[in-house]
């Protein structure tokens, strides 16, 4: 789910096993385009305009994108893994 409207299916586990660092691609995109609130009360009144929504098009065409590198990479891994056997 990537917000209350929109559920992603059909993403293959090896797309969730790739991590950049400690969590997979796909969390760190999500994380990176969540909505969140300035603390500072003049920094959220001048510059709080992002709003998911007017990106989350584009955001689910980047986690498609990530999804495909992601399950490609684990491949090569795997297929690497093997060779060196």
């Amino acid at each position: 789910m990537i917000d209350s409207e929109t559920t992603l299916t059909g993403i293959p586990a090896a797309a969730c096993t790739y991590r950049l660092g400690n969590r997979s691609a796909l969390d760190w995109v999500l994380d990176q385009h969540k909505e969140r609130k300035p603390r500072a009360p003049t920094i959220r009144e001048k510059f709080d305009t992002y709003r998911f929504a007017d990106h989350k098009e584009k955001v689910i065409d980047l986690l498609a994108r990530v999804t495909r590198v992601s399950v490609e990479t684990q491949r090569i891994v795997e297929a690497m893994k093997t060779a060196v056997r």
